[in-house]
């Protein structure tokens, strides 16, 4: 894995407009590729999605782009605002624009 992480640093982006980024990674020792071909059947992946998944590992990055609202769900305490303790008393400003 960490192989695939240091040929993933020779990688050349290009993105295109409205368009996810390309990545193409080049000379891949063949001894990689054979362990990504092979992790790729096991999971039951394309070998482009199995070096996604890989890489995304290394950088500890979500490939869910609904996993940190997950997270944030599963966790209510962590909702809270922070600026829910200086936000004013409501019944004080109905009792204002009562007055008024």
């Amino acid at each position: 894995m960490a192989e695939a992480l240091q040929f993933a640093a020779k990688c050349i982006q290009r993105y295109n407009e409205g368009e996810m980024p390309l990545v193409q990674i080049r000379d891949v020792p063949e001894h990689v590729y054979r362990r990504l071909r092979e992790r790729a059947a096991w999971e039951r992946r394309s070998v482009s999605q199995q070096a996604l998944a890989i890489l995304a590992q290394g950088l500890e990055a979500d490939l869910d782009p609904k996993a940190r609202r997950r997270r944030l769900l599963r966790a209510p305490g962590k909702l809270t605002p922070a600026r829910a303790n200086r936000l004013p008393d409501p019944v004080k400003l109905i009792r204002e624009d009562r007055r008024r």
